[in-house]
């Protein structure tokens, strides 16, 4: 497989798993309004439900960042990097992948493991009295967040390595 074409099946993923979060992010607030409704003008409310809203929220945040990279989205200090040329950016987005990116998902992955692996032993449920069984999940979602990241750096970084052995001006896409 060509450097493009593993770069746009990446970005192909991410792309799909974004606009499916997307809708995720209306039913946030379709659920936190209903919460508030319930709570203030009924003076009743379903920890389950409140829930919901907050784990479902996670979720998108978690499973979306690799999108939000694919699109640009991350914060960046761009004070140098708006300045330089496209061979810059390309060497400091392959540098940057490597030393800082990388690093961090490894060392969260492997932090954060022990307890997802005791949270799936012990099908962990929320400490909440009637709120939701299954914690497991959203505590995986935290290893979603890791390789969806770690497989758009994968396609930030071919994108990359395309433009530092091109000549040509225009073949590094999302910068």
């Amino acid at each position: 497989m060509t450097l493009v074409r593993i770069a746009d099946t990446i970005d192909d993923l991410n792309r799909l798993i974004g606009s499916l979060l997307k809708w995720g992010l209306l039913l946030v607030v379709l659920l936190t309004a209903a919460t508030a409704i319930l709570r203030y003008a009924f003076n009743t409310g379903y920890p389950w439900l409140s829930e919901i809203g907050v784990w479902l929220n996670a979720m998108v945040f978690t499973l979306g960042a690799g999108w939000v990279l694919l699109e640009g989205g991350h914060v960046r200090v761009d004070l140098f990097y708006g300045r330089l040329g496209e061979r810059g950016r390309a060497w400091v987005n392959l540098i940057g992948t490597l030393s800082l990116l990388y690093p961090m998902l490894l060392v969260l992955a492997l932090k954060s493991w022990p307890s997802i692996q005791r949270s799936w032993l012990q099908l962990e449920h929320s400490p909440t009295i009637d709120g939701l069984p299954f914690m497991y999940l959203l505590k995986s979602c935290i290893l979603g967040f890791c390789l969806l990241l770690a497989l758009q750096g994968l396609s930030l970084m071919c994108r990359s390595l395309l433009v530092l052995q091109s000549t040509k001006v225009g073949a590094y896409q999302h910068v």
